[in-house]
C-alpha cells in the first residue's frame, strides 16, 4: 500500500547513528582537553606541555641553559619544544578520532566534523 515507507526504518537508524556520533564527538572533544602531551627540545632541556587540542599548558626550562649570550638559542629551544608539543597534540587528536570512527564502523580517513 505505502511502498515508500520501508526506508523509514533505515532513515531512523541513520538519524540515531548520527546522534550517537555527535554525542561521541562532543565527549571526545571534552576528553582532548584533559589529555596532555609533552614536546621537547635540546635533549629535554626545554619541555612544553599541551592538551591534545594543542593548548599550551606549561613550559619547563632547565636552568642550565640560561646564559645571557645564548638568548637566541634559548628562544629557539622554546619555540622548538612548543612546536613539538603541538605536533604531538595533533597526532594524538587524530588517533583519538580514528578510534572513534573505527568504533562506529566509519572509514578511518573520514574527516569529522563534516
Amino acid at each position: 500500500m505505502l511502498k515508500g515507507l520501508g526506508g523509514l526504518g533505515d532513515m531512523a537508524k541513520m538519524m540515531k547513528s548520527a546522534q550517537d556520533l555527535q554525542t561521541k564527538m562532543t565527549d571526545m572533544q571534552e576528553e582532548l582537553n584533559t589529555i596532555m602531551v609533552v614536546g621537547e627540545s635540546g635533549a629535554g632541556l626545554v619541555k612544553a606541555t599541551a592538551t591534545a587540542k594543542g593548548e599550551l599548558k606549561g613550559l619547563d626550562i632547565d636552568p642550565s641553559i640560561f646564559n645571557g649570550d645564548d638568548k637566541e638559542v634559548v628562544e629557539d629551544l622554546i619555540l622548538a619544544a612548543v612546536k613539538d608539543a603541538q605536533a604531538k597534540a595533533a597526532e594524538r587528536s587524530q588517533a583519538e578520532m580514528a578510534k572513534l570512527t573505527e568504533g562506529m564502523g566509519l572509514p578511518a580517513d573520514i574527516k569529522l566534523p563534516f
